[in-house]
């Protein structure tokens, strides 16, 4: 078959199948009954197999019903997603913005309500994915990811994190004091791995070998987290120590929920970066977004820099 069905027939059978059955698709349609039955034959015709079936009164998908449902269904979801991304892109008082989970949710999060504040007519969507949107879609106008900046089109670094290790003070015993980095070994390690999709980051042998402190009795793969915000939120839990990306700990070592038993970090192997959409430019909120965000992520950088130098700002 060369030639696709009739699109308004197609609509007519992903209803019938949604709300299950002809009566309820044809309310849900604002059409009569009749109509909705006639486009099911003509699509059944169109295809040369049936998609329904009665029981009673009422009918049901076959087989090959449900399974070319699932397709139209998921076809026409990515029509309405499509259908709202394009009216967002229309309205110059949005501004859309992609970034990896956990870097939205501990860095950027805390920090852009205080940007939005002094913007107050535009509406701001924030979207935490891994998933890297089309370079030419309508999806965002800015999305902060992470990984090379070299092979990167229209990226800009924001800033290189370094890890350090955290812990809730709920977590230490008076029988095992931290005074040196060896006595970590004492208690739960908390590690994070991002692979295949990224370079991870310093593991805890890493930072243990830059200490010169015997690891060999370390057990490898304790406890892994996929997303860095989880493994923070399991260390405030008091559940163990993990080595926290410095961006995303700020609040909680200022406010006492976290400490830093000892200000030894490590660089990433890669940097966050900011890479602006095809036409973000365009528009004047866009362009002060981009100054205000790289500046941020020039004074997270400072910070950074100084606790790799071992200077805790």
């Amino acid at each position: 078959m060369n030639s696709l069905p009739s699109l308004r027939a197609l609509q007519v059978f992903e209803a019938v199948g949604r709300y299950g059955g002809i009566i309820e698709a044809a309310r849900r349609l604002g059409i009569s009954a009749g109509a909705v039955s006639q486009q099911m034959k003509l699509l059944e015709d169109s295809l040369g197999l049936s998609l329904t079936f009665k029981v009673g009164k009422r009918i049901r998908l076959t087989a090959a019903g449900q399974r070319y449902h699932e397709s139209c269904a998921a076809a026409f979801e990515s029509l309405r997603i499509a259908q709202v991304e394009v009216e967002r892109s229309k309205n110059a008082s949005n501004l859309r913005i992609s970034a990896l989970p956990s870097l939205l949710s501990e860095w950027l999060a805390p920090l852009i309500y205080a940007w939005q504040s002094d913007h107050p007519g535009l509406n701001l969507f924030l979207d935490g994915s891994h998933a890297e949107p089309s370079p030419d879609g309508y999806e965002v106008d800015f999305r902060l990811t992470y990984g090379d900046l070299e092979s990167t089109e229209n990226a800009i670094e924001l800033f290189r994190d370094c890890v350090v290790p955290v812990c809730s003070p709920g977590l230490l015993r008076d029988d095992q004091p931290l005074q040196t980095p060896a006595d970590l070994l004492a208690y739960p390690l908390l590690s994070i791995d991002w692979l295949p999709k990224f370079a991870s980051p310093p593991s805890w042998r890493d930072w243990f070998t830059a200490q010169a402190v015997d690891c060999s009795p370390l057990r490898d793969g304790y406890r892994v987290y996929s997303l860095s915000s989880m493994a923070i939120q399991a260390a405030l839990s008091a559940q163990g120590v993990v080595l926290a990306q410095c961006s995303m700990i700020a609040g909680a070592l200022a406010d006492g929920r976290l400490i830093m038993p000892f200000a030894h970090a490590l660089p990433m192997p890669s940097s966050y970066l900011l890479v602006g959409a095809k036409g973000a430019f365009d528009n004047a909120h866009c362009r002060d977004f981009h100054r205000w965000l790289v500046a941020r992520g020039r004074e997270q950088m400072l910070i950074n820099q100084q606790l790799l130098a071992g200077s805790v700002p």
